[in-house]
């Protein structure tokens, strides 16, 4: 059973993988007409494959259920950074793909204080607006140096 969930994670993943592959030069091409930086593509692909668990997760909080709006949104963005990379790093030797992964500095500064904040978010079992809001500033702030570098 653990085999067969486990392959089907590999084989939905790695269709999402190829499907965000396909779906890369439309956006590319409308990134590219819009004047906007290469790195908003890579931003518009994470928002299309995290949109599904984003929205439940979302539905959850809606109706008061934080853990398992928590477990959805965390899940996601584990399963995301976790399998979702190895998985488009095996795709691309697979086909031949050229795969550039980094951060600049700014991204790197961006993604330690969002982990800090997040862990101080979630250590004291209980969370306020205040930390919702600076998630979202550091999210818009992130979002902000990526359009406007």
């Amino acid at each position: 059973m653990a085999t067969t969930s486990a392959g089907l994670l590999l084989l939905g993943l790695v269709t999402v993988v190829l499907l965000a592959k396909a779906l890369a030069p439309t956006i590319e091409l409308a990134v590219a007409s819009a004047g906007a930086p290469k790195a908003v593509v890579g931003i518009i692909i994470a928002m299309v494959v995290l949109l599904p668990e984003g929205l439940a997760a979302f539905r959850a909080a809606r109706a008061n259920r934080l853990q398992t709006s928590l477990n959805l949104a965390l899940g996601s963005a584990l399963a995301s950074i976790g399998l979702t990379i190895p998985a488009v790093a095996i795709v691309s030797l697979a086909t031949g793909w050229t795969l550039t992964l980094g951060l600049d500095i700014k991204s790197s500064v961006l993604l330690l204080l969002s982990l800090f904040v997040s862990a101080l978010s979630l250590s004291t079992g209980r969370t306020t607006v205040l930390q919702g809001t600076v998630h979202l500033v550091l999210l818009a702030t992130y979002l902000f140096t990526t359009v406007v570098p």
